[in-house]
């Protein structure tokens, strides 16, 4: 995993700025013209934290400082070219500096705990006070600097670049929170609104806290197909028992605090947020298979309290971190146009530079997306939209998808459900979550894998007469019931290709990755029903008693074009990005018996729709 996070670099994991560029880009540019030097920066309670520095060769008189933390490994010397992901800030000139996080590599203190929480009272300590005790430090004493710090970052690196807003050091003038998160048990990283992401908690958390010089965690997988090794190794409790051994404390963690309690509560770093004082660039992939939902959330959160609009939100069909690669194809997609290229250069780089150096123009726009089916880019001045109206997308008992709303009586579908045979999140057999490139682009996967599953329902539109432009936020209800105590409902909203869509390739193996047909996810959620009266109660189901289930599907902006269809899925398994639901309630889900896992009969009644923000 090591070797992975520094030859993709900014990708998944968010590997420190100085790994390799990602292998789908062009060439690095041109010779760094850096300095390389280390330093060990006290914090308040003691701990020295190791810190990276470099410096500009050839720079004329003070610099801006752009600074990043990362639980990930920082440089062990200076890079010998310029990524081309950070050739326009190398060209406006900073001095780069990496910083180590307490508990990991060269850095004191620890162990790691991934704790987000903003503690109060003397002496505390946390992420947000090691960032203003860093900036202190580096302002004072790497010169020359002009007093000015930058922080940025992707999903690690992007959190601790939004948790230092929770106590700004005065001489942050500018921070770009990229793939951020705030809330672990309700989406991003660890859960899908209380729903264990089973994979990324056993291969991501494993490679943080396992062991503190490297990120590759303790080896598990004995099985090619890691979906059958999930499903032989049993419950979350079985797997922490049986190769964990208390070695993963924040998988222990989960399995003990099943339940959204004060435990993950004040973990919540957002809460501390007050008046938005320092420009914030908030950075998001529509597709993003990590942190699809934090930085929006960040961003709401600023805008609360914003009244210079300091607050700016930038996304775009990107995949965890790919606005950091030409990023001109989503997925198997593509679309011709270099997006990461363009944000790159005509969007980070600008924000950077007229915070920091005092040059440009001031960034001036809510939201800057660039708009999936048109690909083209858009600004917002205001969000949500005046213009998108929110439109009921129907689910009808024939399997018709369509905004004529169902006739009284017209009834329901039926799947049984087994957790023996659970529906894969993408196709088998399935490496593991960062062993290969597949991971990346599995929320733009093909849906036709699951299409003759009798436990998928699908609902299918007309083909659209129109193009059908939708920006804003998706929500869908499910009036559903089970023959079970405890179940889990996917939705999922798909963009069907026609037939037609391109030429029939000929090459070997090319045929089944066609695009004629193809069924794009475009948002994509999972609910639990022991959670559906409380997050912090769990309480079972009443058998075969008809509940309305409702999913936050996020913000969108895609433009379903003429031609296609819509359609929409529902299942009551995701495995094992998100760990199976035994369908019969226990007070811990985690630490369910073998016996406890039954089928169960599902049905999706009258009344279920997604929600659409058309833009009329």
């Amino acid at each position: 995993m090591r070797h992975w996070l520094v030859t993709v670099a900014l990708a998944a994991l968010a590997a420190p700025l100085a790994a390799a560029a990602p292998p789908q880009s062009a060439p690095v540019a041109s010779e760094a013209p850096f300095t390389f030097e280390e330093a060990m920066i006290p914090m308040r309670d003691g701990v020295k934290l190791h810190t990276v520095i470099l410096r500009p060769k050839d720079a004329k008189g003070p610099l801006p400082i752009l600074f990043q933390r990362s639980p990930y490994g920082s440089p062990d010397a200076a890079p010998g070219r310029v990524p081309n992901s950070w050739a326009p800030l190398v060209r406006d000139g900073y001095i780069f500096v990496f910083q180590d996080m307490r508990g990991r590599f060269k850095s004191e203190g620890g162990p790691f705990t991934l704790s987000t929480e903003v503690k109060t009272g003397k002496g505390a300590v946390d992420e947000a006070t090691d960032a203003y005790d860093s900036i202190d430090w580096l302002v004072k004493n790497v010169k020359p600097n002009n007093g000015k710090v930058g922080m940025w970052g992707v999903s690690y690196p992007g959190f601790t670049a939004a948790i230092a807003l929770a106590k700004p050091h005065p001489a942050l003038k500018a921070t770009s929170p990229q793939a951020a998160w705030i809330d672990y048990w309700k989406n991003d990283d660890l859960h899908r609104w209380g729903a264990m992401r089973l994979t990324y908690a056993s291969d991501w958390v494993n490679g943080l806290q396992a062991d503190k010089t490297t990120n590759d965690g303790i080896s598990l997988y004995d099985r090619y197909d890691t979906y059958d090794w999930f499903l032989h190794a049993g419950s979350p409790d079985e797997i922490e028992k049986r190769y964990f051994k208390g070695r993963v404390p924040r998988y222990r963690e989960m399995i003990e605090h099943p339940d959204y309690d004060d435990h993950w509560k004040k973990q919540v770093w957002s809460n501390a947020l007050g008046k938005t004082t320092v420009p914030t660039l908030n950075v998001a992939g529509y597709w993003d298979q990590e942190d699809p939902w934090g930085s929006w959330k960040i961003w709401e959160k600023q805008r609360a309290n914003d009244p210079n609009k300091l607050a700016l939100m930038v996304a775009g069909p990107w995949a965890h971190g790919t606005w950091h690669t030409p990023a001109n194809s989503l997925g198997r997609i593509p679309f011709g146009v270099d997006s990461g290229t363009q944000f790159i250069e005509q969007v980070e780089a600008p924000f950077f530079a007229y915070w920091l150096h005092g040059t440009g123009t001031k960034p001036d726009y809510a939201l800057k997306s660039f708009q999936s089916g048109s690909w083209q880019w858009k600004t917002y001045q205001t969000y949500p939209l005046a213009n998108a109206q929110p439109t009921n997308l129907y689910l009808h008992a024939d399997g018709a998808l369509s905004f004529t709303a169902p006739a009284a009586g017209e009834g329901c579908r039926d799947y049984v459900s087994d957790p023996a045979r659970p529906v894969p999140f993408r196709p088998r057999p399935m490496s593991a979550t960062y062993a290969t490139p597949d991971w990346r682009w599995w929320e733009a996967e093909d849906q036709r894998f699951v299409d003759d599953r009798p436990d998928v329902l699908s609902y299918v539109s007309a083909p659209l007469e129109n193009d059908l432009t939708v920006t804003g936020e998706v929500t869908a209800k499910l009036m559903a019931s089970t023959s079970g105590t405890d179940s889990d409902f996917v939705v999922k909203l798909i963009d069907v290709f026609p037939e037609d869509y391109e030429k029939a390739p000929t090459a070997l193996g090319a045929y089944a990755k066609g695009l004629n047909g193809y069924e794009l996810p475009i948002a994509m959620e999972i609910r639990r029903g022991r959670y559906l009266k409380s997050f912090e109660q769990a309480t079972p189901l009443v058998p075969d008693q008809v509940t309305a289930w409702d999913f936050p599907l996020r913000d969108h902006d895609h433009v379903f074009k003429k031609g296609h269809r819509i359609m929409v899925q529902v299942q009551s398994s995701w495995f094992p990005v998100i760990d199976r639901n035994p369908q019969t309630f226990v007070a811990n889900i985690y630490k369910a018996k073998p016996e406890d896992y039954r089928k169960a009969t599902q049905r999706v009644c009258s009344g279920s729709a997604v929600t659409l923000p058309v833009v009329r």
